[in-house]
């Protein structure tokens, strides 16, 4: 199969690799091109803008933002205007709902497929094929593509016909992540103060009642204050939590937490963390606890 993948960051560079590696013929493009030399090296071929990476049977996308999504769909050498006729988009972004229903409907109306798939999964899991893939769209067109995500992921979740829908539920499950890093932070600047080791804390919670990747995965970072490599950093929580609360507005849903989680992320950039994995915000609760 002819693909196109655009968007080489943390993770979408072993997304790419790993269907570099399953033999398909494949095509990349990335903002920042040197990115993309080992992807050539391999044997993927390098396109000089998005449109020219559309040009086959299917087109992934997976840039940060909603912004730089409009670009890739819209700008100058974009794809919607590239992809041939029956063609498939599958974006990995992390998508406003409102975005993603203006995506749909350009798609449809050109005549293509499209298919949102937001991934749960760090960049190690990425590189180890172990991603969660959550796909909606038309089942055909998920289908069709099932065999790719087959080899970037261990589990393929689909959750419905309109694509938007599991961007709503990616927004959610990573609320539901921050809200388990921020409960955390809090916790273990309590057990610290009062004298208890961070690493004895991290083995109880994750020993007992709280035993999930979440836990495991930030609950050792936060133990080790281990913020310099990040996975998702906290412009990643700003905007995901941002584009949450901004879905349960427009459903009249109120979410205090969110707002709450929100507000940390902005503070903790704003104490100069920008660079740092987004469970820095427990360093933050360590700080207002007078823990240096």
């Amino acid at each position: 199969m002819k693909i196109g993948f655009i968007g080489l960051g943390k993770m979408g560079y072993p997304v790419a690799e790993n269907i570099l590696n399953a033999g398909h013929d494949l095509s990349v493009y990335n903002r920042t091109a040197a990115k993309a030399d080992p992807l050539k090296d391999a044997g993927a071929s390098v396109a000089s803008n998005p449109a020219e990476a559309a040009a086959g049977d299917v087109v992934f996308t997976m840039p940060f933002s909603d912004d730089h999504m409009d670009e890739v769909m819209f700008g100058d050498g974009g794809i919607l205007a590239a992809m041939k006729p029956g063609a498939i988009h599958v974006c990995m972004s992390t998508l406003s709902v409102v975005t993603a229903d203006r995506i749909t409907q350009a798609h449809t109306d050109a005549g293509h497929g499209y298919v949102a798939a937001p991934v749960m999964g760090r960049p190690e899991m990425a590189a180890a094929a172990k991603l969660f893939v959550l796909a909606a769209g038309n089942a055909k067109t998920i289908e069709t593509v099932q065999p790719i995500f087959d080899v970037i992921g261990q589990r393929t979740f689909v959750l419905g016909d309109r694509p938007s829908q599991s961007n709503l539920i990616k927004l959610c499950l990573n609320f539901m992540a921050a809200s388990a890093i921020n409960s955390m932070g809090e916790s273990m600047a309590l057990a610290r103060k009062c004298g208890i080791e961070p690493d004895a804390y991290l083995e109880v919670f994750t020993g007992t009642i709280f035993p999930g990747v979440v836990y495991q995965t930030y609950g050792k970072i936060i133990a080790d204050e281990n913020y310099d490599s990040p996975g998702a950093d906290l412009d990643l929580g700003i905007k995901d939590v941002g584009q949450l609360i901004e879905a349960a507005t427009a459903q009249t849903v109120p979410m205090p937490i969110a707002s709450v989680l929100h507000n940390n992320f902005v503070m903790a950039k704003a104490r100069g963390n920008a660079d740092k994995d987004w469970a820095v915000v427990a360093k933050l609760m360590a700080e207002n606890a007078g823990i240096e």
